[in-house]
């Protein structure tokens, strides 16, 4: 292709002349400028192989007259953070990859993007960043982990993946496993790059994206190290130019109605909690007011079709085997709406005519569920008057309703000490406050104590509320994101040691069994504490930041 530079317009000549500097040509330079917008890095299983997808998706790209420009974002791995590298920052880095691709893409005028992305936060930090750009886009996500079977020695013929090892940390705390199955556990089981095999946020939020049509079928629970991937990215980085030839936006795509259908569609596979803080933010992006009480109402609508690890023996490649969320959507067509589009341009409705179902026992039927309610319950009472969440999918049928005497700790830490040092008992109800987004700053994921608690054996008989949050793979009786948090005047600021607190998931209650006369006294008493951080991001985060009820978004 020829260019006369005599056409070109002098008032661009700096901005060529710095691209020239990064190696593009003026041919290059004449075509639709596609930003590859990549996660990858050295640091997260989940992001060490995206700058390979990455390569082939400006094949693609390149293949059909676009010219790709790559740029990254960050990637914190909650797992790594979680065990105790200051976890307190995965929650808020949502918005810092929100704000850095927004900046990105608006300075320098992209005309679409692809978003390489897995893991927890990422994936939403860049869908609140497409609604923000509004320009074509399409999400590639990562992939799952390889599960891991073992064909010999002590653990022969048992599968593991990720979520197996926080419990395995409890598990041999209590001595039900020795020390040599532990480390062969932990040095074996993520056996590959991708997402964790579970069905925990960062799946959940993939599966989210591919509800709502924002990446190409199948693209949610396809392996992350299969063939199939490989030729899915040179087909993303064609369908990307497709976009922007037919100028179909981000918000053609994100939309209430495809937000609907893709939390329904969560609930009804027993997706991560965290979902709730995301779909929130997601909403309140396009001027809508989703909060965590929406949810409630989805889940009393929708049935549970389907569980994962550490739900049930099932992983994610099992999903994908059996038709992974095409073949779950087309379950729950009767519950969706089906006017929406995808990436292909074609509605939702005629997506899932093409659509084979293979008859299995992953995939309920919607007239035989595995429960008539989805996921996650959300709990409202004395402790809660702005409403709490639970997986209800994933805890003893005992626990739905419990009482026990409250153990009162002041973070996360505390807990955890407690539950490697044999102080809980069980029937306890174990509080930790001020991990709230404000409070702890940063909305913690109290994840490993959770797990903790489930390799113990105490999951049946234990548990565990605090106004952070979990892992979204998290089972148990695990109460999170308690609202109003503890920082900002909730009652479970004046729980004390021993307080008699109610659990009743089938009356959506939880409640602490104290007179409200001595809760008005409590609260005289109360003074509430200086921040714990005062300087950098959290510090501002912490003055800015909404309530987990309505998404945890930067006011």
């Amino acid at each position: 292709m020829s260019i006369d530079k005599q056409d070109l317009d002098p008032r661009k000549a700096y901005e060529r002349a710095l691209y020239h500097g990064c190696g593009f040509s003026y041919e290059d330079l004449s075509k639709p400028k596609i930003a590859i917008v990549n996660s990858w890095n050295e640091i997260n299983p989940g992001h060490i192989h995206l700058q390979k997808l990455s390569q082939l998706v400006k094949e693609g790209v390149r293949e059909f007259g676009g010219t790709p420009m790559e740029f990254g974002t960050i990637a914190i791995c909650d797992g790594i953070a979680n065990s105790g590298n200051f976890s307190k920052y995965v929650l808020p880095s949502r918005e810092i990859i929100a704000a850095s691709i927004e900046s990105t893409i608006k300075a320098h005028g992209f005309d679409g993007m692809v978003m390489l992305c897995s893991c927890d936060k990422i994936i939403p930090g860049m869908l609140l960043a497409a609604v923000r750009c509004n320009i074509p886009t399409i999400f590639l996500t990562g992939g799952i982990m390889e599960p891991k079977t073992f064909h010999d020695g002590p653990l022969k013929g048992k599968t593991f993946v990720t979520c197996d090892i926080k419990e395995a940390i409890g598990a041999y705390k209590a001595g039900k496993i020795s020390k040599e199955v532990f480390f062969l556990i932990e040095s074996q089981t993520c056996a590959s790059p991708g997402a964790c095999n579970m069905m925990g946020t960062a799946n959940t939020m993939a599966c989210i994206v591919e509800v709502m049509g924002l990446s190409l079928p199948g693209c949610a629970t396809m392996s992350a190290v299969s063939q199939e991937r490989e030729e899915l990215c040179k087909e993303t980085g064609k369908i990307i130019m497709s976009l922007v030839e037919k100028n179909i936006k981000a918000l053609d795509l994100i939309t209430h109605a495809s937000i609907e259908n893709a939390c329904k569609v969560a609930l009804s596979f027993g997706g991560s909690t965290n979902m709730i803080l995301h779909m929130c933010a997601l909403s309140h992006e396009i001027g809508g007011c989703l909060n965590h009480f929406d949810f409630d109402e989805f889940s009393k609508a929708v049935p549970l079709l389907a569980k994962f690890k550490p739900a049930s023996d099932f992983n994610l490649t099992d999903f994908h085997r059996v038709g992974g969320i095409g073949a779950m959507m087309k379950k729950l067509s009767n519950y969706l709406d089906l006017s929406i589009i995808n990436v292909l341009g074609i509605k939702m409705e005629d997506y899932l005519k093409t659509i084979k179902i293979k008859e299995n026992k992953i995939i309920r039927k919607a007239d035989n569920p595995l429960s008539q309610e989805g996921g996650i319950a959300v709990l409202k009472g004395s402790l809660a008057p702005e409403g709490s969440i639970i997986k209800q999918s994933a805890i003893d049928p005992k626990m739905r309703n419990h009482k026990g005497p409250a153990k009162v700790f002041e973070c996360e830490e505390e807990v955890k000490d407690a539950l490697m040092s044999d102080v809980i008992k069980e029937g306890d109800v174990l509080v930790i406050r001020y991990e709230g987004p404000k409070g702890s700053p940063g909305m913690r994921e109290l994840s490993i104590p959770a797990a903790i608690l489930i390799g113990m054996g105490l999951g049946d008989t234990v548990a565990m509320i605090t106004d952070g949050r979990y892992s979204g793979a998290t089972r148990g009786p695990c109460i999170g994101h308690v609202c109003p948090e503890a920082i900002e005047g909730g009652p479970i600021a004046i729980v004390q040691e021993g307080d008699i607190i109610e659990i009743d998931i089938d009356n959506r209650k939880l409640n602490l069994l104290v007179s409200e006369d001595e809760i008005k006294n409590r609260f005289k008493n109360w003074k509430k504490p200086e921040p714990k951080i005062k300087t950098g991001y959290l510090n501002i985060y912490r003055k800015i930041v909404s309530s987990a009820k309505d998404g945890a978004f930067l006011s």
